[in-house]
């Protein structure tokens, strides 16, 4: 009976941790805003991010917000205020590690290899264009736009 309590309890621990924006302190009792991101090479094009359900590399790639865009950097568009969640998954066949990040969210994957893949929650707190980036790949950047809704309703 202890042993069924204590489980039970860090069961709960480990989800309301697992819940916790990386950039807050407190849990997301919400559900985040889901966004889908490959890391992959092209031959031609080298590294870059790519959207998965949009798939096009970069770009027109429009969360919650309603918003679009035909900046060709911009991964991602959402509104300021809403939690997110960002998977990343490496599909490069060339086989190289790539990680993502975005500081300004503390918003930060470790190295994966191919077809690992890492999730990271964060609330979009501030408004503004955020550079995303791979620190193995420096030419591996987008952007992630964070619109106010109460100035472009």
């Amino acid at each position: 009976m202890v042993l069924a309590g204590v489980l039970i309890s860090l069961g709960a621990y480990a989800a309301i941790n697992s819940s916790r924006p990386s950039n807050g302190t407190s849990p997301v009792l919400g559900i985040p805003g889901n966004s889908f991101i490959k890391a992959v090479h092209t031959p031609g094009k080298g590294y870059s991010f790519m959207h998965q359900s949009s798939g096009s590399s970069k770009g027109l790639r429009n969360l919650n917000s309603g918003a679009r865009t035909n900046d060709p950097n911009v991964l991602m568009t959402v509104n300021k205020g809403s939690a997110e969640t960002i998977h990343l998954i490496n599909e490069d066949t060339s086989h190289s590690k790539h990680n993502l990040n975005v500081d300004e969210f503390n918003v930060h994957t470790r190295d994966l290899g191919y077809f690992e893949s890492q999730s990271v929650t964060f609330i979009a707190d501030k408004a503004g264009t955020f550079k995303i980036y791979c620190t193995i790949h420096p030419e591996m950047t987008a952007s992630v736009v964070v619109r106010d809704p109460t100035e472009f309703p």
